[in-house]
């Protein structure tokens, strides 16, 4: 039973997650693009919300992005560097910790901000509150993989779930053997990702996914006006018309 589970989890739940992801993202982008926004709300407590946030966006990217660049880049690019597997492993604690302290910094500010400000929590949804403390969540586990981790500077085990992760983003059988006997922790920080993937285009992080490139070329700018402006404005022809 307990083989069963783990090849569920680690050999077919990845691609029910990632298919998810995709094909969601692009149903959502093309039938509700109303929806496609981080639903800020910046105007109902301004201070908290840029300290928590940039901590936040800062530490979760350096993280997103060493997560990326570690987990996808083959292992024979470290070799052919001469980078050994310990030194990788030791920069990924010290770099993953200093952001993930960073991002819980954040973290706790925004969920402190969502769920104790009257006003926030008034205009804030479930799946907004849910999603912040999914995250949260996984933001924890994570920071608790480092003391695992500083068992095993020999960087083996690191290695195991590089090859786990290539052999799942290019179709290789055997990918969820290789991770069988990793620590509980390991293994529920990588389920408690691939669920955030699967519920990522029905929350505010499809945002993740817009670049605002068109704004570089765009003919003209946005011209905002207060109401004391507009009720100053002395009306012109057109706009009589």
């Amino acid at each position: 039973m307990i083989d069963y589970l783990n090849q569920f989890l680690f050999g077919f739940y990845p691609y029910i997650a990632l298919s998810v992801l995709f094909i969601g993202s692009i149903m959502r982008f093309e039938h509700g693009q109303y929806s496609w926004r981080s639903g800020s709300s910046q105007l109902l407590r301004r201070k908290q919300l840029m300290v928590g946030s940039v901590l936040f966006h800062v530490g979760i990217l350096i993280i997103f992005f060493g997560h990326l660049v570690g987990l996808l880049t083959p292992i024979w690019v470290f070799d052919a560097l001469g980078i050994p597997h310990g030194a990788k492993q030791v920069l990924a604690i010290v770099a993953g910790g200093f952001a993930g302290v960073m991002c819980f910094v954040g973290m706790v500010l925004l969920i402190h901000r969502r769920l104790f400000d009257a006003r926030v929590r008034a205009t804030s949804s479930f799946g907004d509150t849910a999603i912040l403390l999914l995250i949260f969540a996984q933001l924890c586990l994570g920071l608790s993989t480092i003391f695992v981790s500083l068992n095993h500077l020999d960087g083996h085990e690191m290695v195991k779930f590089m090859e786990w992760a290539q052999r799942i983003f290019t179709f290789r059988g055997g990918a969820a053997a290789l991770i069988a006997d990793a620590h509980p922790i390991f293994k529920a920080h990588l389920v408690l990702g691939l669920t955030i993937f699967l519920v990522f285009p029905f929350t505010r992080l499809v945002h993740m996914l817009s670049a605002p490139v068109w704004y570089i070329g765009r003919r003209g700018y946005q011209i905002v006006r207060t109401r004391k402006q507009q009720s100053n404005q002395k009306p012109t022809a057109a706009s009589v018309e």
